[in-house]
């Protein structure tokens, strides 16, 4: 039987190769906590490996970590006073990225000398500078500090750490995708903003529990949630996550960020800090800090499991309820060229507001269908 469609009418997926030229920006590489002992830590990042270590100053220096003598891996050596020495024949490299000594020679050659990695250490986090330029961080990129963060007012961050398999685009792509909320999260949306600008896109997000998603024995219920996420530059996100349950509201800070390990595949990092109250004692809030980093988790895991088995897309096709995709992937184009070649429309102030009146009527009748579906099922009267 013929097609009644012509060949020219099928949307063909274009999708180019990922790209093999890393994003400008800060990086978070985890909490300072995880690299406070006195051993060399390897990172596998930006298409090579880098080497983490603590100087007895203080300092925490990133170098390449791949010895410029003979090529020694600098994870695998010892640390010195503030210097690493390698495992392979000691020479001994410098947080600023000279070789300090020889043991074995007379002099240092004047060209022993290997790549020293920009740090930013930060309430309770280290960031790494990456710039295929080589340029310095700008004084405008710098991430902003977290309100909370480190006071006794909040809980410690509560941390999870993944590999997913994919190009970093996958995940910036949420920041636009209202729908995914509701089919993947179990969300309720009921509003949805995005607005770019600069180095900056923000996300506004408004959202009611769903009925049929009733909260798990015991757990306060839920009512819904609102939320402010900005990316600062192209892997960190800060996002300020209020919990509206029937007790009250629970006001929390969750950090998403992330970092290359090469063109497909990236370490995904979320942390969640929740402010204490006066009733909610410190191991009581710690608590519900874990409880809500696992419902985060959670969610998280959903999306890596849709990110593992989607095709790589650069050809979008959306209809109108959907966010400004497009708009997105221009904005978060500007980290991958040169400064020089940043076009206005990368960073000029785009605003996108969804209209939800379809999309939150479509869904609460689904909603409805799937608590009579549930009350059939469990054998009582809707």
């Amino acid at each position: 039987m013929t097609s009644p469609f012509a060949e020219t009418d099928i949307r063909e997926i274009e999708a180019d190769d990922a790209p093999t030229r890393f994003a400008r920006g800060w990086h978070c590489l985890g909490l300072l906590r995880d690299y406070a002992d006195a051993k060399p830590h390897a990172i596998n990042a930006f298409g090579t490996k880098l080497v983490i270590f603590r100087g007895t100053n203080g300092k925490i220096n990133i170098l390449d970590a791949y010895c410029r003598h003979l090529g020694g891996d600098l994870s695998q050596g010892r640390i010195e006073g503030d210097e690493i020495a390698c495992p392979f024949h000691e020479w001994r490299w410098g947080g600023d990225g000279r070789c300090k000594q020889i043991p074995y020679a007379r002099r240092v050659p004047p060209l022993a000398r290997t790549r020293s990695w920009p740090t930013l250490e930060q309430d309770g986090m280290l960031f790494v500078w990456h710039d295929p330029e080589g340029k310095p961080p700008a004084d405008e990129v710098t991430i902003p500090r977290i309100e909370g963060a480190g006071g006794e007012e909040w809980t410690e961050w509560h941390w999870y750490t993944t590999v997913v398999n994919t190009n970093c685009r996958e995940i910036i792509d949420n920041v636009v995708d209202m729908a995914h909320f509701f089919y993947i999260h179990g969300a309720l949306p009921t509003y949805f903003k995005n607005v770019f600008e600069g180095h900056v896109a923000t996300q506004y997000f408004k959202s009611e529990a769903r009925e049929d998603y009733p909260a798990p024995e015991g757990q306060p219920k839920m009512l819904g949630s609102s939320s402010v996420a900005s990316y600062y530059g192209p892997s960190f996100m800060i996002d300020d996550l209020l919990y509206h349950f029937e007790h009250g509201d629970q006001q929390t800070v969750l950090l998403n960020c992330h970092y290359p390990i090469d063109a497909n595949s990236f370490v995904l990092q979320y942390g969640i800090i929740v402010k204490k109250s006066a009733t909610l004692p410190d191991d009581a809030a710690m608590q519900a800090a874990i409880a809500l980093g696992d419902f985060v988790k959670l969610g998280f895991e959903q999306d890596v499991e849709i990110w593992k088995n989607k095709a790589r897309i650069d050809n979008p096709l959306l209809c109108e309820e959907d966010g400004p995709v497009y708009q997105l992937r221009r904005w978060y184009d500007q980290f991958y060229v040169d400064v020089a070649d940043i076009e206005p429309a990368m960073v000029d102030r785009f605003e996108f507001e969804l209209d939800t009146t379809r999309p939150h009527e479509a869904w609460q009748q689904q909603v409805a269908e799937n608590i009579a579906r549930q009350a059939k099922s469990a054998g009582t009267p809707t």
